[in-house]
């Protein structure tokens, strides 16, 4: 009875999205709103509206149906911008949600699918991705940092990473890791964290998205059985995963930018006669938002176009909604004043939200990189 109701949920967020950002924005205005306090200064981990976003359809609408070549990712943006509205800690989970089922419905690997695949869709299985470090390496900022030594049915992988989110003892993440014996092949695999030799230790308190359930991850001769590997080797699994990894995340941006805008108007009735005259309004950040939605509308349609502008589109697009989203959570605190200044003001939270969208990888100083790199 589940399979088949999951399989309607899939049916329906595919033909028909706004049914389904329609169902998260009526969960995020009765279930999230009134925790993003909680959220943002205990580190409250929203577990079931992520759960209850996944029975709506949140997770599935961006998975292929019958193949790769049938697949769009508008509504799962739409969908985190609706929950970004209210929560940008809840929005990011959203994101790893979302980018671990990429990683397996765009993988070969017809059993994950089936067995794990299907349960990370609907919001039953949790978890992350933990791609920072490699793409980071894969552009000469820093070192691989997971190996695998290849063993009787599958890999033993030693190494840490420093921050993987949406975590749990029963949660799943994707990691990339170098074989030891043979330097420059990469394979990517799924990893439980309940696997032998998997350790989450607690990270640092960071200025916002404490909720996000963020860990740093030790792995100790960790055993990854061949039936979690995406892709050996992963070279060109990257680059079939990578438009959906990083425009994914424009969702994020999109949800703070409309809650800031949101705080500016609601600013109107109090300060519209003195916040005239700063020099942006919240007229100004709709058109841009409107402009920023449909070129990474366009984008979304196609993911997995391999054309080299296309990549590049893609990431001129990611740079646009990461700096867009600092300068609107500034411009709502230039409109709230004081209002927005102490510790229970919303304004002062989407400012320190709004710099995670810039500086989570691809950062913008990353992002900036890549595109020199392309011109040379």
């Amino acid at each position: 009875m589940l399979d088949r109701q999951a399989a309607a949920i899939r049916i329906k967020s595919q033909a028909d999205g706004s049914d389904v950002v329609a169902a998260v924005r009526d969960l995020s205005l009765r279930e999230l709103a009134p925790i993003v306090r909680k959220i943002d200064a205990e580190g409250f981990y929203p577990e079931s509206v992520m759960r209850a976003f996944g029975r709506v359809g949140a997770f599935a609408s961006h998975l292929p149906r019958k193949s790769l070549d049938d697949v769009a990712l508008s509504t799962a943006i739409r969908s985190m911008a609706a929950a970004g509205e209210h929560c940008l800690s809840t929005a990011f989970c959203m994101w790893c949600q979302n980018a671990l089922g990429w990683y397996i419905y765009a993988s070969d690997n017809e059993g994950l699918k089936e067995k794990l695949g299907r349960r990370v869709a609907r919001g039953e299985a949790l978890g992350g991705t933990a791609l920072s470090n490699p793409i980071k390496a894969f552009f000469g900022i820093e070192q691989i940092r997971l190996k695998g030594r290849r063993v009787n049915g599958g890999y033993l992988l030693r190494g840490a990473l420093p921050f993987v989110s949406n975590l749990g003892e029963d949660h799943h993440f994707g990691a990339v890791f170098e074989v030891e014996t043979d330097p420059q092949h990469y394979v990517m695999a799924i990893i439980p964290c309940e696997a032998e030799g998997v350790s989450l230790v607690g990270s640092n308190k960071f200025v916002a998205l404490d909720g996000t359930r963020t860990f740093a991850v030790q792995l100790r001769d960790a055993m990854i059985p061949d039936d979690l590997v995406l892709a050996d080797p992963s070279d060109a699994f990257i680059k079939r995963i990578r438009t959906g990894f990083v425009l994914l995340q424009s969702g994020m941006a999109f949800g703070l930018i409309s809650g800031c805008i949101e705080l500016m108007n609601r600013m109107k009735a109090q300060l519209g006669h003195i916040n005239k005259f700063l020099d942006v309004q919240p007229e100004h950040l709709s058109e841009q938002l409107r402009m920023m939605e449909s070129e990474v509308d366009r984008l979304a349609a196609t993911p997995l176009e391999t054309d080299q502008a296309y990549w590049r589109a893609v990431i001129e697009a990611r740079l646009v909604v990461g700096e867009a989203s600092i300068a609107a959570a500034h411009a709502a605190m230039m409109h709230c004043g004081a209002r927005g200044y102490v510790t229970t003001g919303a304004a002062q939270r989407r400012l320190r939200e709004s710099y995670f969208v810039a500086i989570v990888t691809p950062a913008i100083k990353q992002l900036k990189k890549m595109l020199a790199d392309m011109a040379h």
